[in-house]
């Protein structure tokens, strides 16, 4: 008896009472949605920063890795020659690695300057040659 007391009571209603109603319901839905979307943006955001800290913290840690691998290898060194030459020759070494990186990287970024089209460019402008010689003919 209350389903047909709910739909005779919803027949009852005029077209604008239930259109206001749908709007309303509408709405809430809309703000629901949203504040649901508000609240699962925000624990993924705080997922990403807790990552990315993680992130941070390796390279720091490979960054002491490299400081201890670099002194071994001063230390190996030095049994055969003396102690500030291991630490100069290995000091070269590096130097030379990043030279050729950036050496490679200025290469590498040559290639992408200046960032425009060239290929693109040049057929639009045939483009544009074959247009004007149509509408020189066209005028004949």
């Amino acid at each position: 008896m209350a389903d047909q007391t709910g739909t005779s009571a919803l027949s009852e209603r005029s077209t604008a009472e239930l259109l206001k109603q749908l709007s309303d319901q509408t709405a809430t839905l809309v703000r629901q949605e949203l504040e649901l979307a508000k609240v699962e943006l925000t624990a993924k955001g705080k997922q990403a920063g807790v990552g990315a800290g993680m992130f941070g913290a390796a390279g720091m840690v490979g960054l002491y890795a490299l400081g201890a691998l670099t002194a071994a290898i001063i230390l190996a060194l030095s049994l055969s020659v003396a102690g500030w030459l291991a630490a100069l020759i290995v000091a070269a070494g590096y130097g030379l690695i990043a030279g050729g990186l950036a050496l490679s990287g200025k290469t590498r970024i040559s290639r992408g300057v200046p960032p425009t089209p060239e290929q693109t460019v040049e057929t639009v402008k045939e483009d544009v040659q074959y247009v004007r010689e149509s509408a020189k003919e066209g005028r004949r």
